[in-house]
């Protein structure tokens, strides 16, 4: 998918939860890398949970699933968690 057609929220400066935090010591990457997963990224489409997007990626030969959740309000993009599928 080209990123011309991709939401205005993806140019968004990043914010990280939390919960993701925690997540990156355990699953063994750290903000750059999550940068260069997102900037990587293929494709994107609506999460179970509406307010959500999965974002499509790799990182070092495995599929990855990165969650987002746009915060208009903000014009941040919140990275909830991110992990290999």
């Amino acid at each position: 998918m080209p990123r011309r057609d991709w939401p205005t929220w993806w140019e968004w400066e990043l914010e990280l939860s939390v919960h993701l935090l925690r997540r990156m010591l355990r699953r063994d990457f750290n903000e750059t890398d999550l940068r260069t997963m997102l900037a990587d990224a293929r494709a994107y489409e609506r999460d179970v949970d509406a307010s959500r997007w999965v974002v499509q990626t790799r990182w070092h030969g495995l599929d990855w699933e990165v969650i987002v959740e746009p915060d208009a309000e903000k014009r941040r993009l919140v990275v909830v968690t991110a992990y290999a599928v």
